[in-house]
Formats: C-alpha cells, structure tokens, sequence
C-alpha cells in the first residue's frame, strides 16, 4: 500500500503539468519525462557535490526544471507555432527535445561515474538519505502531503486570483480572451513554468524511492499520458484524480495479480497503466471529469 500511495502522488505531480501546458497551448508534450529527470539528477549531484539532502533541493528543482521547460517553450515551440507548424509537427519536436535531452543525461551519467567516481553503475538511489516518521520512510507522507498542497494552490490560484482566472478564459477561449486584455502569451509561459516545475519537484522526490537513471523520466511519459488521458486531459483536478489512479492502480494490480495468477503478472507492470486507461475509456469517453457524479448519485436514489 505504501508504494502505491507515494507512485500515485509523484505520477499526480508529474501528469498536473502535461495537462496544464496541454489546457492551454494545445500541444502534447512528450519530454515531460525529462522534466522528471532533469529534477532526479539535481537532488542526486545536489547531494553528493553539495550535501544537500533531497528535500532541501526540492525548492531548486521547481525553479532549474521551470526554467528550462519555459526556455524549450520560448525558444522551439512558440517560434514553430508561429510558423504555422501543425500540432503533429510541434508533438514531434517535443518528442525530439526528449530524445536529445536522454542523450545529454547519458553524458551526464558517464561523467558521474568515470569521471567523478560518484557511483558504480548507471543507476542511482537517495532512499538511505531520507529520514523516518513513526519508524517508515518519511516519503510516504510527505509525498501526499505534497500532492495535496500543491492541489489546493493550485484551486486557489485557479479560482481566487485574477491570474487564475485569466488563465481559465484563455483555456476556454484564447482569441476572445487576447480581445479582452487578456496576456495570453504570460499566461502560456505560465503555464509552461508551472508544469517543469512540478514535474522537476516530482524528480526530487521520485529517487528517493527508485533508482535514477538517464531514461527513468521517458519511461515514465506512457503512465503520465494515460494519468492526464484518464483524467480528461482539460482539468487539473482530473489529472490528479488520474495520477492517483494510474500510479496506484499499476503497483496493486501487479501485486495482487501475481498473487492471484502468479509471478508471471509482473513481468506485465509497464501494461498496467495502459490497462488501467483503456478500461476507463470504455466506460468514461471522455475522462472521469466527465462524469456528472452529483447526477449519477441523485439517479441511484431515485431507483
């Protein structure tokens, strides 16, 4: 229950921030991954050049990560966009930044070990730098802990602020919302920021639990789309419903599959989220934001 609860919580981070840049700029960003790595390999040479312990670096990791998801946006996306180029042809360019940026934590990576001598291998765990409440890995505690103020924030920036709700009219409209006043171009960058920067805080957090590796963040970007996909893809609340999900759902259902069928079942986790999406897709089209649950509970009642 443990490793469901905190992968939940870090694949909730991770897919909030896909489904912001998608909400507002339209484009499904494959290197979303990276962000997580980008923020994995920050608390790790934090750690090890400069002693600071993972959750010291989590502040870093929001602001280094926000920066660069902002920069690949201001720098490739938006030039591309006003280009003309097509939603496919910007898919395709995040997914080529993701592939360049696995190329420079390889590089990263061998510098690490040949030439520092930090670690052996190509992998990487801080898990024996956490500290324990009430005799368990603080991890599982702070990572919902997390997960639900960075949720709240977020509703309150989303509902109480007048930034909050310019973003929402450029979600909904952003021609009308440019006729109105509305920055929609701060708004974008906004977004763009936000999103490397949970997914960074998300990396910090993650190799506490898992080992690192140059390619753990693009392994992850499958699970972080079917948590957003789940989730309907326009809600940041249905993504963090959706990483709650997908996360947890993957660790118990490989779990108590083995158990149930053997330990064949867990040679199939990576399928699990995939599993998990199509399954609700067949039920709910359009994502679980869909649902009108205050109708589907009065239905119930009434038979």
């Amino acid at each position: 229950m443990a490793d469901a609860l905190v992968y939940g919580s870090l694949f909730a981070l991770m897919s909030i921030g896909l489904t912001l840049t998608y909400m507002t700029t339209r484009v499904p960003n494959f290197a979303q991954g990276s962000f997580v790595t980008v923020g994995a390999y920050l608390a790790f040479s934090m750690y090890h050049f400069r002693g600071v312990p993972p959750y010291g670096s989590l502040p870093f990791s929001f602001l280094l990560v926000g920066g660069v998801a902002t920069a690949m946006y201001k720098l490739i996306l938006k030039p591309l966009s006003a280009r003309g180029s097509s939603l496919i042809s910007l898919m395709i360019a995040t997914l080529a930044i993701d592939i360049g940026f696995v190329g420079i934590f390889g590089i990263y990576s061998d510098l690490l070990s040949n030439v520092y001598r930090v670690y052996d291998s190509k992998f990487f765990l801080l898990s024996n730098t956490d500290f324990t409440i009430l005799g368990t890995s603080a991890l599982i505690f702070i990572a919902p802990l997390s997960l639900a103020l960075i949720t709240v924030f977020l509703w309150l920036g989303l509902t109480q602020t007048k930034f909050g709700i310019a973003m929402r009219a450029t979600v909904e409209n952003p021609n009308l919302a440019g006729i109105l006043g509305i920055n929609v171009e701060r708004v974008y960058t906004v977004s763009w920021f936000l999103a490397g920067g949970l997914a960074g805080l998300a990396g910090s957090l993650v190799v506490l639990w898992l080992p690192g590796s140059a390619h753990i963040g693009s392994d992850f970007i499958v699970d972080i789309f079917a948590a957003s996909i789940l989730g309907g893809l326009f809600s940041v609340y249905g993504a963090v419903v959706g990483g709650l999900l997908v996360g947890s759902g993957e660790i118990l259902l490989t779990v108590y599959g083995a158990r149930l069928l053997g330990s064949w079942v867990s040679e199939w986790q990576p399928a699990m989220p995939m599993l998990i999406m199509v399954a609700s897709l067949i039920i709910v089209p359009r994502g679980i934001t869909s649902v009108n649950w205050r109708r589907l509970v009065f239905f119930k009642r009434e038979k």
